[in-house]
């Protein structure tokens, strides 16, 4: 009797892998150290349709035989990650050819070899005799009676049309609109990089995880031992397959690398980029994160986790960020750049500087072989740059800080401190947010600053640090700010402060503007703010009126001899109040050196007027003259009375005295009636026209009425023949008509006029003359001719003329105090700087530039040895027709005298 075959013994896997209708990939049980050992099984006595193959370098694409996929699919769908049972026939290598059975034991199990027979998906090798065999043909022969699978249908219907390209990955992606797509894992390239099917179009795609990277798979190389990093990426992927291959997913396509496609999967148990990055398999990646719309805050919670425990790739991680992230409230007081803030944070005296956390704010611009240190010298007469208007984007970004912050309560995180760098300071460097908004995300939205990039293992970067990321490539891909490829804006900003020229120039333009608004963008002192102007952009220095203080060390009243307050504080209350917001001015004059003197508003306030209730400064006598004086008083009454500032010592008796004094001082003889007037002309003599500012209204009123007449009613030229000592209208170079007196008519039809409310002459065409209308002839000139008192010119031309100019300059256009000491055809009047208390002719005399007439009025004798003692100080310093000695005749008779 013969001894019965022994039975092959079953083996226990689970199918890693379903490679086609055939045959699968088997995973057998965890081995101690080591992977578990796999093996591919093909099913005995039967054959499935061959899937697609893509081209390689040694042979072209072959397509799916029919009802391929549909194979694959029964079967990936039924035993894909299942524990199943093999019962192995024939062994070859590392294939194995057998029968796999799905369920705890044979007897009880699914031949899934029988189910694909059934289902028409797999044809029977007819050759063999075994019973297994005659069981299988049974089997085929009924699917083909009922037409299943593959005996059925139109088989042309049932092969993919597979894309192995995408021509435009990029557009791809948009059209996918990054909403999931269906998808099968095909293949791992390694732990963050998969090939895929999208269904149900089958797209073949390489698809990178978005905001991760595992470890590489190097490539084999025999004379090469692997190390821990090979076994970590082996680890990864095997991780990864064990989780995702044949599995099905969503897709969410992000972005594209190369010609990658960049995205998240999507599996039934979450985010498999997330459970990478917390078992230690992965690392976060800044580039491609920021593409991700969804998710990116629990990636960096998983990375944290994996760090923390210093799992696998982190297991010698060393924390980079150690300083803790202080969180507290501020109100900005100050932008200093597009990532610069001064904040004011409650008990500290002093602002705060702070930076905005992983942004780099719009920057000049540096050859690649300069250094930051180290600038070039700038060229003779060359101005120095001004960045925050000529760099492109800085003065954007700045004012969008501006509006948004400047003034408000904000809430400050303190993320890290980045330590001093040669030149550079220490710089603390905050998120930053109002009313919930990350002010440097919407920054960087807007295209107004760049987000700096990190070592993979730098953890000194903000806490919203993805949301940057996120946020500039939004930015970019609207063309944004920093990112358009449009020309940036140009601002050519016209910087008039200490310019005497130009200030002169535009001084009659801010004058008739009345109120204009400003920025302050700088508080040089209490009562010094540097103005930028948006409507015209212009750069100005405003000097405050109506008010003074002793520019002194301590600051101190001069009615006592304490310190009540110092000049810092004084500038600080201004600096508050002001720096960098949005005011309104009115502009009245200017000084000798191109500064403007007006009037500010602040939130309605006036700033004078503030800083006298502050007792921050004294009212000025020539607001005696202005629309605020009442305003001005009552702050310098109250703060008297509160003896706070300069008048924290303030006795009345003190005050008293003070006066008193003054009235000593004063020459009671010489009548001092001064009006505030504005010089519209000068002569060569000396001569001037000055126009009383109380009557600019009723001038304003007078040109406005002709105007409206000559347009309703314009002349015929021609019409009016002029004659000497009419008053006419005359059309000046501007094509606006003024009252003009006729001085003479010359041949050819030229006529010399003064226009009599200006005090300016020109000889135009009589063509250019019209009848001046009844109505407008009684009113008196506005402009009235004054000579200046005390002054002779000198007998040198070129003194004169530079006697001329500065006269000129000086007075032209200025809103200044007149005082008529002799009266005349031509009355001689002083002038005086309302701010400053300057007379102008006595300040010519002591530049050198003018004699001091010999006079004998005893009223006047006080003022008259004031010119002369200057005159005296100017011989004795050689000041311009001083410097080759005395130039004055000589009394003494042996001069032949």
């Amino acid at each position: 009797m013969s001894t019965p075959a022994p039975q092959p013994v079953p083996k226990r896997g689970i199918v890693k892998q379903v490679l086609s209708g055939d045959s699968v990939v088997i995973r057998g049980p965890p081995r101690k150290g080591a992977p578990p050992l796999e093996k591919t099984i093909l099913f005995s006595n039967v054959l499935a349709p061959k899937l697609a193959r893509r081209a390689t370098a040694s042979a072209a694409d072959t397509r799916d035989e029919p009802w391929a996929w549909e194979a694959r699919e029964f079967l990936r769908k039924k035993v894909i990650g299942e524990s199943v049972l093999f019962v192995s026939e024939v062994s070859s290598n590392q294939r194995e050819y057998g029968v796999l059975y799905l369920g705890k034991d044979i007897q009880s199990g699914e031949n899934i070899t029988e189910s694909l027979v059934n289902e028409g998906l797999a044809t029977v090798r007819r050759d063999g005799r075994a019973p297994e065999v005659a069981r299988l043909v049974e089997l085929e022969d009924a699917a083909k009676t009922a037409g299943k699978g593959k005996w059925g249908g139109n088989p042309s219907e049932h092969v993919r049309d597979i894309k192995w390209t995408i021509e435009n990955p990029m557009a791809f992606v948009d059209k996918m609109g990054h909403k999931p797509i269906k998808a099968v894992i095909e293949h791992v390239r390694d732990g963050s990089t998969v090939h895929a099917f999208l269904l149900p179009d089958f797209y073949r795609i390489t698809l990178m995880i978005s905001g991760i990277r595992a470890p590489n798979i190097p490539r084999p190389d025999e004379n090469k031992q692997p190390d821990a990093s090979t076994s970590l990426a082996e680890e990864a992927k095997y991780f990864v397959e064990c989780l995702l291959l044949n599995r099905d997913v969503d897709i969410v396509l992000e972005s594209t690398n190369n010609n990658n496609l960049v995205g998240s999967i999507l599996h039934e148990k979450g985010n498999i980029a997330v459970a990478l990055l917390r078992e230690g398999f992965a690392r976060c990646v800044d580039w491609s994160i920021a593409h991700m719309k969804t998710g990116a805050d629990k990636l960096r919670a998983a990375e944290k986790e994996a760090k923390e425990k210093r799992l696998r790739i982190w297991k010698d991680w060393t924390p980079t960020n150690t300083s803790p992230g202080k969180e507290y409230s501020g109100t900005v007081v100050e932008i200093i750049n597009g990532d610069a803030l001064m904040v004011k944070v409650p008990g500290q005296s002093l602002p705060k500087k702070i930076f905005l956390a992983s942004i780099r704010p719009p920057r000049e611009q540096r050859s690649a072989d300069e250094k930051p240190e180290e600038k070039a010298p700038l060229p003779p007469g060359q101005r120095k740059p001004r960045p925050l208007y000529e760099v492109p984007y800085m003065f954007e970004a700045r004012e969008f800080l501006r509006k948004k912050l400047i003034g408000k309560k904000v809430n400050i995180v303190e993320d890290y401190v980045q330590p001093a760098y040669q030149n550079f300071g220490e710089k603390v460097c905050c998120t930053v947010t109002i009313g919930g908004v990350n002010v440097a995300e919407t920054l960087v939205s807007k295209g107004l600053a760049t987000v700096l990039r990190y070592r993979q293992d730098d953890d000194q970067r903000s806490s919203h640090y993805d949301g940057l990321l996120a946020a500039e490539t939004k930015a970019a891909k609207s063309g944004h700010g920093l990112h358009s490829k449009k020309e940036p804006p140009v601002h050519r900003v016209v910087d008039v402060s200490g310019d005497l020229a130009k200030a002169k120039q535009f001084l009659p333009f801010l004058q008739r503007a009345g109120r204009i608004d400003a920025i302050a963008e700088f508080i040089t002192s209490r009562s010094r703010l540097r103005l930028y102007i948006p409507k015209d952009s212009r750069l100005i220095t405003l000097l405050l009126a109506g008010i003074s203080y002793n520019k002194t060390k301590q600051g101190q009243s001069p009615y006592n001899d304490g310190e009540p307050f110092t000049d810092e504080e004084a500038t600080n209350f201004t600096r508050e109040k002001c720096m960098q917001r949005e005011v309104q001015i009115s502009v009245e004059s200017m000084d000798r050196v191109g500064n403007y003197i007006g009037w500010l508003w602040v939130e309605n306030t006036n700033l004078s007027v503030a800083l006298a209730e502050e007792g921050y400064a004294k009212v000025h006598s020539s607001a005696e003259y202005s629309d605020h004086h009442r305003a001005l008083k009552a702050a310098e009454e109250s703060a008297k009375a509160r003896r706070i500032g300069v008048w924290k010592n303030y006795k009345e008796e003190d005050e008293q005295e003070v006066k008193e004094k003054k009235e000593e001082d004063r020459n009671v003889d010489r009548q001092v009636n001064q009006i505030r007037v504005v010089v519209t002309e000068t002569t060569p003599e000396l001569h001037f026209y000055a126009q009383a500012v109380d009557q600019g209204p009723k001038l304003e009123a007078l040109m406005a009425k002709i105007r409206q007449e000559f347009t309703a009613n314009p002349p015929l030229p021609g019409a009016y023949q002029p004659k000497k000592g009419d008053v006419c209208a005359a059309k000046f170079v501007d094509d606006e008509w003024y009252r003009a007196k006729v001085e003479k008519v010359e041949k050819g039809g030229n006529v010399s006029v003064l226009y009599m409310d200006y005090g300016n002459r020109e000889t135009l065409s009589a063509t250019r003359c019209a009848q001046l209308p009844s109505a407008f002839t009684p009113e008196k000139a506005y402009a009235v001719e004054y000579q200046l008192f005390g002054v002779t010119l000198p007998p040198d031309a070129d003194y004169s003329e530079e006697a001329r100019s500065t006269f000129r300059s000086d007075v032209l256009d200025r809103t200044l105090l007149l005082n008529v000491e002799v009266n005349g055809s031509i009355p001689l009047a002083t002038l005086e700087d309302p701010t400053s208390k300057v007379d102008v002719g006595k300040a010519l005399i002591e530049d050198g530039l003018l004699l001091a007439e010999k006079r004998k009025e005893r009223r006047l004798a006080k003022l008259l040895t004031d010119y002369k003692n200057a005159q005296s100080e100017a011989a004795k310093n050689h000041l311009k027709i001083w410097e080759y000695g005395d130039i004055t005749e000589d009394d003494a008779k042996e001069f032949g005298m």
